[in-house]
């Protein structure tokens, strides 16, 4: 792995991690010069805190999950807010809820007041701020490391490598075994983080539930099947998976009509925001394992959706992938809409390219015309080819 220091390389080597640069950080700096308050929210260990305290270096912290600190800000919360003049940050805010409220106050006392609040659980900490800091805060996601992040560092390992290792900084950056990353990972997240998010009455029913939906990965979410096998109702399968998304767990990606109603009713396909958490919990504990796995495809499927849906949520955007699935079964893996116009591609964890990769490309023209800006085949080889009608391109 390259540690050299070179601006170019976007990363550089800090004793004993190496600091990777993140791409979320030019809409950190742009937004705080005009909003007074900044969330970023993401999964545990995605490297909130360390970009953060990187971006506003001069920002005192403030870590809320500690319970003395709680108890410091509980006593007089007004009075240790004033103090913080050059600005503060505030992890896992949501464990304090009424400062919210107090940040509130603040900022329309002082405008040239800043507050950087961070929290791995995307449902409290939002519930709090559109309940008191609507129009004062900008709203931001970090995610675990895009490949365009990792650069020139992540082309020393095969794909069967990075679906395993997966993106966590703890792996790239502190070099963590990986057994260790994840397993902790996990049984921190179900035994403290799903509990504080809501009453799950039985854990191992719903670890059960979250390794079911790694064997669906890149396949339509099917409550009503998942009821069944877990032996839970449909409302509590249904709850679950909300969980899953408010701490970044898994992301859905709705089926592609031109008719809005129609997303919200139909069943959504179901992904995974890390492959090496994926990886975890479906067993597979070597490159071996990986390249044997029945679900190989749809491994590399969840990479490349995924990496898709990072690059967004780092410049600042909104999800607006989909797929394209009809009642003649034809299918296009991912589909991206602005302003009613659409670029496709289809996705193959094949080495070479096939001529039939592309007749689900062909057909979708078919169907939207005009509309369709661009198609192309993202897969797992070398060659890359550019042309007004199909390309192919490798995945990194």
């Amino acid at each position: 792995m390259q540690t050299d220091l070179e601006l170019n390389s976007k990363f550089v080597q800090i004793t004993p991690i190496i600091m990777y640069y993140r791409d979320l950080q030019s809409q950190l700096e742009l937004l705080s010069q005009s909003f007074p308050v900044i969330s970023v929210t993401g999964p545990r260990q995605s490297g909130k805190t360390t970009l953060c305290k990187m971006v506003f270096p001069h920002y005192a912290y403030l870590n809320l999950e500690q319970s003395d600190i709680r108890e410091a800000m509980q006593r007089d919360m007004y009075a240790e807010l004033r103090k913080y003049k050059e600005g503060v940050i505030i992890d896992e805010a949501h464990y304090l809820p009424e400062v919210f409220s107090a940040i509130k106050v603040l900022v329309d006392e002082d405008k040239s007041r800043r507050y950087v609040l961070t929290g791995s659980s995307n449902f409290l900490l939002l519930q709090n701020i559109s309940q008191t800091l609507a129009g004062r805060v900008a709203v931001l996601k970090l995610l675990p490391f895009s490949l365009n992040e990792l650069g020139s560092a992540q082309r020393a390992f095969s794909t069967d490598s990075l679906l395993l290792r997966g993106f966590f900084p703890a792996i790239w950056g502190d070099g963590r075994p990986l057994e260790a990353v994840y397993s902790g990972y996990f049984s921190t997240y179900v035994l403290r983080d799903v509990r504080m998010i809501t009453n799950v009455k039985d854990i191992d029913l719903f670890s059960k539930f979250v390794r079911l939906c790694a064997t669906r990965v890149g396949t339509e979410f099917n409550a009503n099947s998942l009821s069944a096998e877990v032996g839970v109702s449909v409302k509590t399968v249904q709850s679950w998976l909300s969980i899953l998304q408010a701490s970044y767990i898994v992301f859905t990606l709705q089926p592609y009509y031109r008719n809005m109603g129609k997303r919200l009713v139909k069943s959504p396909k179901i992904y995974f925001y890390d492959t090496g958490l994926l990886c975890y919990l479906l067993g597979l504990r070597s490159e071996l394992d990986v390249a044997n796995c029945p679900l190989r495809g749809a491994l590399f499927e969840n990479l490349v959706v995924a990496d898709r849906v990072k690059e967004l949520y780092h410049a600042g955007l909104e999800n607006n992938y989909y797929f394209y699935r009809d009642k003649s079964q034809h299918e296009v893996d991912l589909v991206q809409e602005q302003a009613m116009q659409i670029r496709a591609y289809e996705i193959k964890s094949a080495t070479t390219v096939h001529s039939s990769f592309f007749a689900n490309l062909d057909y979708l023209r078919k169907v939207y015309g005009a509309d369709v800006l661009s198609t192309q085949v993202i897969y797992d080889g070398t060659q890359r080819l550019e042309d007004p009608r199909h390309g192919y391109v490798p995945y990194r």
